[in-house]
């Protein structure tokens, strides 16, 4: 199935300095927005409880909040789940009770627990603690700290891998895609209010794999274009290449996004951030693998000899006919 011609000609090499200097433009405006704002770090990385309630009668998210606030809970979080009679409030960890929460998790939980059901009751009686987690401020920081160790590891192996799988110029333009394609995503995150845990965190890592996978599709029709070919500007085996894979990159792109897509819509406040920043790196990763890493490579200076095998030197074959 081909949603666009395979032999078609379309130029993307034309707008190649123009989508290059639009990056690298984005990735400082994303990086200033990433610092400035800063990341809104969820109850998996600053520690705290989260508590799940429900009244038997439907309820707003502006209801549960003005009676939290009343209640003394004046930052609170309050999501809605599986109807409008069940919510997932989370409060973060006192700073100044961190080394009590650290040492009694337990009792704490259980402390906040019944002080959201009693500031709830104090409005509506109906209300009722369906559960409720804790997460230390210990553990939260060592998960952040985990957490941008495997990032780190993410980039670094696949660093070597295309290093190894490619020639230089191809790992090179990979990295600064997947560092293009992570600020952006991660500082539309932040800009939209996203709350940043765990599973934005998988949905991060998750985006940096995707993002890859599709640059390395157009990678290796890069190379066999260029192998194949006897003659052509790079411009031209780039172009070809880009064309050829487009088809499947759109559909791919498509269908991963209707499944994701799923997740954001109705998936639920557990699976809201994962399902958003997938989409968002899909979007953004799709567009970077024909407009900046091809590209690269043409500033680069790819060429047919740089993709050739090398063959060792062996006399008993040169003397072969």
């Amino acid at each position: 199935m081909e949603l666009f011609n395979p032999n078609s000609k379309i130029d993307f090499m034309r707008w190649g300095k123009t989508s290059l200097v639009l990056a690298a433009i984005i990735s400082i405006l994303a990086a200033a927005v990433i610092f400035t704002r800063g990341i809104d770090y969820g109850l998996d990385f600053t520690g705290g409880t989260s508590v799940e309630v429900s009244y038997e009668d439907a309820a707003t998210v502006a209801e549960v909040r003005s009676a939290l606030t009343a209640g003394g809970f004046d930052n609170a979080v309050v999501q809605t789940f599986g109807g409008t009679n069940d919510f997932a409030i989370r409060i973060v960890a006192d700073k100044e009770a961190e080394a009590t929460t650290q040492e009694a998790s337990v009792q704490a939980n259980d402390m906040v627990a019944a002080n959201v059901l009693a500031a709830l009751r104090a409005q509506r009686p109906d209300a009722s603690v369906l559960g409720s987690e804790f997460v230390g401020a210990q553990v939260g920081e060592e998960l952040r700290e985990s957490g941008l160790v495997a990032i780190i590891f993410v980039v670094a192996g696949i660093t070597l891998y295309l290093w190894i799988r490619f020639e230089w110029r191809f790992a090179v333009a990979a990295i600064i895609t997947e560092i293009h394609d992570t600020l952006f995503t991660v500082a539309i995150f932040v800009m939209v209010g996203g709350e940043f845990d765990l599973p934005a965190l998988a949905a991060v890592l998750s985006v940096i794999g995707y993002s890859i996978n599709d640059t390395i599709v157009v990678f290796d029709r890069v190379r066999e274009s260029f192998r194949a070919s006897r003659k052509g500007e790079p411009s031209q085996v780039l172009n070809k290449s880009i064309n050829t894979t487009l088809s499947r990159t759109i559909m791919t792109s498509s269908t991963t996004a209707l499944a994701v897509g799923t997740l954001y819509f109705i998936g639920g406040p557990a699976l809201e951030n994962f399902g958003l920043i997938m989409l968002i790196g899909i979007f953004i990763g799709t567009l970077s693998s024909i407009f900046i890493s091809n590209p690269l490579l043409l500033v680069l200076g790819v060429s047919k000899q740089d993709l050739m095998p090398t063959l060792k030197d062996d006399p008993e074959l040169e003397r072969r006919p």
